[in-house]
């Protein structure tokens, strides 16, 4: 044969010297497989037809693909797909997998093309001989396009994936017949983070047995891609009605605008584009991490000091403002202890036990929340009582409130399965952080920003009338020393910000270029902030008594001055003394 000048040839199969092509030069000469010569309109026509390979025109088979030898249309088990466009259900893609096991045993030592609604497409492989196994390759160029069975020239497909020799060997101690089954599920079920997929392709390998730890991994190989975020490789156990994609067992390779997985089990594979603005960078992480855990450790440290203070030093009755103050303290202390043992529960992999961890540092989160706003309503009504509550139960049904509300959320939430394992990616793909926490991105937006809003807007409310009172009355107090005034203020401000929740703001600006400071000042002040109501209450319970032993030896009007400033911040003094008023409080039985 001569030598042939090919415009455009596509290799689908090559096996004892036989290539079949689509030739586009209607000049070359192209023979059917019983060696007939084709005429011009079968040419025309760019089917496939068989050319002998030859030293003269190798060229011309650039791949070798081998052809499944049947077609099998795969039904679609207890409930279709839906109308086309709509997502495949998950659990539907399982059952068909399990479908495609049992077409195993009548394909001893062939293959068949598999096809399904909606655009699914697969392949399935058969071996007998064990002796003379070897890797398998799948391939296809396009989402369109049918899966393929290819034996060399992988590279020139943009996506493929390869199963081991070490696959086969495992699979063939387990089983008597050994097969290799790849099913591609366009438009799959979205997890409950709503996560994008790259090119919203799910891939399903699997061999009938159960194939773990392979140190001669699965490759996924999708080349010359184009996406935004950072791509992660994910696996499904095929449990749940929703996946839950976990990075357990792949490794992500990223190399010249390919992505490719290495992956040492079998199952669904897809992989997630995370957006470029939801990662951070290891650095950053790792700061934050010991910034919180340190900050953590020092606030639950000095809130179990105050709350140590008040049950086992307190000589006197503990006030309404008292009490409110250590529901507080126990909401945040309940609160950084969630905290810091999240990330264990959430590296065991445990999915009842994450679903708890994170329902209960939720809680918490919510009741802490509650209980700023709390604080800053008790203020208001002490401002307007002038520190007289005669509110029956108060306490009682201010605990009823700010513990219940929280409660009802979060049951609402349990309810819907919306709590869950969460990733905290880097912006290198490595060293993602595990986290149990709500697992659905529009629900934490609307439960704990939309949540927060309401409660900031009320508690920085009560803060600027509180200071604008606050310098209103120390300029008719002109008998203490200035620089003292001075100090006790700066930390009067600190104090409230702490108690009403204020320094919580920073989250609402974590966004674009002001997202990594927002951060770090997020993470410094709230996880110090025991500390610092911890300095706030100790501070101002030297004042008090210095305010006391000054009292007694002042004449009648500055002892009229104390009681004013004591009526009208009274919350500013220490907790554990009675507040100075004409009537007593209403009795406390709650």
């Amino acid at each position: 044969m001569p030598s042939l000048m090919w415009n455009q040839c596509l290799s689908v199969f090559s096996y004892t010297g036989l290539c079949q092509v689509s030739c586009f030069n209607l000049k070359t000469i192209c023979a059917k497989s019983e060696g007939e010569h084709c005429d011009q309109s079968e040419r025309n026509s760019k089917k496939d037809y068989t050319v002998k390979v030859t030293a003269e025109n190798t060229n011309c088979c650039v791949n070798a693909v081998k052809q499944p030898d049947r077609k099998i249309s795969l039904e679609t088990p207890n409930e279709d797909t839906g109308e086309e466009g709509e997502d495949i259900n998950a659990q539907t893609s399982v059952e068909m997998m399990n479908n495609v096991k049992d077409l195993a045993s009548s394909l001893s030592g062939s293959s068949a093309a598999l096809s399904g609604a909606d655009g699914i497409k697969g392949v399935i492989v058969t071996e007998t001989d064990r002796d003379d196994v070897e890797e398998v390759s799948f391939a296809y160029s396009s989402p369109n396009d049918s899966i393929s069975i290819v034996k060399s020239g992988l590279d020139t497909y943009p996506r493929s994936i390869t199963v081991s020799k070490e696959a086969f060997e495992k699979a063939f101690t387990n089983a008597k017949y050994v097969f290799a089954a790849v099913l591609r599920f366009p438009n799959f079920t979205r997890d409950e983070l709503n996560s994008t997929i790259l090119d919203n392709e799910v891939l399903a390998v699997d061999m009938g047995v159960n194939i773990t730890n392979l140190t001669d991994k699965i490759n996924i190989h999708f080349k010359n891609v184009k996406y935004d975020g950072i791509p992660s490789c994910r696996s499904w156990n095929s449990e749940g009605v929703r996946p839950h994609w976990i990075d357990d067992g792949c490794e992500t390779v990223i190399s010249d605008g390919s992505i490719t997985c290495q992956c040492s089990h079998l199952t669904f594979f897809s992989i997630l584009l995370t957006p470029l603005n939801e990662t951070i960078s290891i650095p950053d992480l790792n700061n934050l991490t010991t910034i919180t855990q340190v900050g953590c450790g020092l606030s639950m440290f000095f809130l179990c000091i105050a709350l140590f203070m008040h049950y086992l030093l307190r000589k006197t009755k503990a006030t309404i403002t008292t009490k409110i103050l250590i529901h507080l303290l126990w909401a945040m202390l309940l609160l950084n202890l969630t905290f810091l043992i999240n990330a264990s529960v959430a590296n065991l992999n445990h999915t009842v036990g994450c679903k708890i961890m994170a329902a209960a540092m939720h809680y918490f989160m919510l009741a802490t929340l509650t209980w700023f706003a709390m604080q800053a309503f008790h203020l208001c009504l002490q401002m307007y009582s002038g520190g007289n509550i005669l509110i029956k139960r108060y306490v009682l049904k201010v605990s009823v409130t700010s513990w219940g509300i929280p409660s009802l959320i979060v049951i609402v939430l349990l309810s819907v399965d919306k709590y869950g394992q969460q990733v905290i990616h880097t912006d290198e793909g490595a060293n993602n952080v595990k986290m149990c926490w709500i697992t659905d991105g529009d629900v934490q937006y609307i439960v704990n920003i939309g949540y927060y809003v309401l409660i900031f807007v009320f508690t920085f409310s009560t803060l600027v009338i509180i200071l604008t009172w606050f310098f209103c009355l120390k300029k008719t107090n002109s008998e203490s020393p200035q620089g003292n005034r001075s100090g006790i203020n700066m930390m009067t401000v600190m104090g409230l910000c702490c108690l009403l929740g204020i320094t919580w703001a920073f989250a609402l600006f974590a966004y674009d270029e002001l997202r990594i400071p927002s951060y770090y000042i997020f993470t410094v002040l709230n996880s110090f902030q025991g500390f610092f109501l911890f300095i706030y209450y100790y501070t101002n319970s030297n004042v008090k008594a210095t305010n006391s032993q000054s009292a007694g030896v002042s004449s009648s009007s500055s002892n009229t001055t104390a009681n004013t400033l004591g009526k009208g911040l009274s919350f500013l003094e220490n907790p554990y003394n009675n507040l100075p008023a004409k009537k007593p409080q209403a009795s406390e039985d709650g």
